[in-house]
């Protein structure tokens, strides 16, 4: 049968996983009464809730006689790490735009990625239904992003459809008809991607994708680069240095057919399958026949921008409520998370019990935190710090990002306000339409850490941000933090309303009445700049005048909820999250209060 191997790049919330389930549905990879879940592709919990796609997938179509491959990849640049291995696996791919908001940064950055290694690009504006929708300007947007990324004649000559991946329709004109379905996009692929290419010689293939799986253990998947694979041949594994990493046997090849992943007992050249049976293999690594001597060159990976400290958690409450505890089950958890995830960089630290993790951004870490709480674990967590680097003269250099901010134009002016607190450098402002503004600047990383609850609160919610790696340039100099310091508990127990409502002129509370606190733990905001020691615990005093029952009913105000993402990016350098399955807490790095006088006397004695 013949073949074509396809990825779709979207931005995020354009349209991209709805739009496959579409293609699904309309090639009969579903029977009439199969019972499917909506958006079927994004299958973690976490990309449920987010309703963003982390993990790259893949599933494939029949379409007239041939085999289509279809890799569905994350539109955040968080998770860019996948994308650079998924582009090497394709030989064409979908751009999909939406018809209202245009090309946004991510879609730059993957369709960058694309244009790079030289893939012929096929654009669908998507939500063409939309009152807002302005696609005749979005076609000139993409074809002028297209330029400035340096695509080929070719690559700039590409087709155009049109259509709603929610109604299930595309066209090449965007009236319709309708009753197509997605037969133009499918007859399009056929004609426009080329069959892929194959190489002469024994069997070669990249592992682009890593998974655990109960039953079979690890699970390669990637493009079969040359030759053939059955069941039970020998085969062997090359890091990409070109040294012998393991030999070993294929217990299982495994290929895509719809949602479903069916074991077969051969694969060929340029299809796209799944292996199992091998040890030490992972992502970038070549899998080849025994008489192969040199490694394929896999695709480089730019480097993470963000790290952060994952260490055991040392608190008073630690163990009370995850079984998954110790540093030795941490360490494992996460160098096995590293292994499939390439843009995660893991390193053990000189201090005990903790480790550094470096990725792409705060939004990559915090799911990994929140998919290992998930999992049972408890541990502490600092705040993310850029990568820095020192260039040939000693200068340091920091990390800047080109963010693309879409805002009402009421609202423009707090933004650039903030931006430029940030250190933040404007480099375009134009209309968007509908009374909207697209703000363009150039921001150092560490500068935007924490910024996208602020900048929903300032616009009232109306604010898109996107946010895209640019390049290393020379560090930027201060830049303002928190103004407030915190209030802490002086001792443990459960914290008491009464003490709490007599509080609440110190400042505002981040937890309710009767949770578990310690000593050193935050409770609450301070209204002024410095730390303050506070009882939550002291009940009222009773007399026989005062009986108990006597104003019970103190009214205390809502305390202010941390999630996990508002939490990493509000604390201080001396302060960590505590992430446990049930609770998000925040406290001290040194819950001792004389370990903390200490501790500031040698930061400012270091810092003088």
């Amino acid at each position: 049968m013949s073949i074509r191997n396809i990825a779709i790049i979207a931005h995020v919330d354009h349209g991209k996983t709805t739009l496959v389930d579409e293609l699904l549905k309309q090639s009969g990879s579903f029977r009439e009464n199969q019972r499917v879940a909506e958006r079927v592709m994004d299958s973690n919990d976490i990309e449920k809730e987010r309703g963003i796609t982390i993990l790259a997938k893949a599933t494939s179509v029949e379409w007239k006689g041939v085999r289509i491959n279809i890799v569905d990849t994350p539109g955040h640049a968080d998770f860019g790490g996948e994308v650079e291995r998924i582009l090497s696996m394709v030989d064409g791919a979908i751009v999909l735009v939406d018809a209202s908001e245009g090309p946004m940064p991510q879609t730059k950055f993957v369709v960058g990625k694309a244009l790079k290694v030289g893939l012929k690009p096929i654009v669908a504006i998507n939500k063409i239904d939309r009152p807002d929708g302005r696609h005749e300007e979005v076609i000139n947007e993409v074809f002028d992003l297209f330029a400035n990324l340096d695509a080929s004649d070719e690559q700039l000559d590409f087709p155009i459809l049109y259509g709603s991946g929610r109604d299930g329709w595309m066209n090449v004109n965007p009236e319709g008809p309708k009753d197509q379905g997605m037969a133009p996009l499918l007859d399009l692929v056929l004609k426009h991607v080329p069959e892929p290419t194959v190489a002469d010689g024994p069997f070669r293939m990249i592992g682009t994708i890593l998974e655990a799986n109960p039953f079979l253990g690890r699970i390669i998947t990637g493009r079969v680069h040359s030759g053939t694979l059955k069941p039970n041949q020998a085969v062997k594994v090359l890091g990409q240095d070109g040294k012998l990493l393991e030999n070993g046997r294929i217990s299982k090849i495994l290929a895509f057919r719809g949602i479903e992943r069916q074991p077969i007992e051969e694969a060929h050249a340029g299809d796209i399958v799944a292996i199992a049976g091998l040890t030490k293999g992972t992502v970038a690594d070549t899998f080849c026949d025994p008489s192969v001597a040199e490694a394929l060159t896999a695709q480089p990976i730019d480097p993470p921008t963000v790290t952060m400290s994952f260490i055991v958690n040392d608190s008073p409450l630690a163990g009370t409520e995850g079984d998954k505890v110790t540093s030795r089950v941490i360490r494992d958890r996460l160098f096995k998370e590293a292994e499939g995830n390439v843009a995660l960089k893991i390193e053990e630290s000189s201090e005990k019990d903790s480790f550094f993790v470096s990725g792409r951004g705060e939004l990559q870490l915090a799911v990994l935190i929140e998919t290992m709480r998930r999992e049972g674990f408890e541990l502490a967590v600092s705040r993310p710090r850029v990568v820095m680097h020192k260039d040939d003269n000693g200068q340091l250099l920091e990390p800047i990002e080109e963010v693309v901010i879409d805002v009402d134009e009421e609202h423009s002016g707090v933004v650039v306000q903030k931006m430029s607190e940030r250190k933040a450098e404007m480099v375009e402002l134009r209309p968007s339409g509908g009374n909207r503004v697209r703000l363009v600047f150039f921001a150092p990383t560490r500068g935007l850490i924490g910024y996208q609850s602020e900048l929903l609160t300032d616009t009232r919610g109306t604010a898109i941000m996107n946010r895209l790696f640019h390049a290393y340039q020379p560090y930027k100099g201060e830049i303002g933090g928190r103004v407030n310091g915190v209030l802490l508990s002086n001792d443990a127990g459960e914290s008491v309303a009464y003490a709490m409502f007599n509080l609440e002129d110190r400042g505002p509370m981040i937890i309710d009445a009767g949770e578990k606190v310690y000593a050193g733990m935050i409770i609450g905001i301070h209204t002024r700049d410095n730390d303050l020691e506070v009882n939550v615990l002291k009940g009222k005093k009773l007399t026989n005048m005062r009986a108990a029952g006597k104003d019970e009913a103190v009214r205390l105000t809502p305390p202010i909820r941390m999630t996990l993402e508002r939490a990493l990016s509000w604390i201080q350098d001396d302060e960590l999250v505590e992430v446990t399955p049930k609770s998000i807490r925040l406290r001290k790095l040194h819950l001792d209060p004389n370990d903390r006088k200490r501790f500031e006397k040698a930061r400012t004695a270091g810092a003088a």
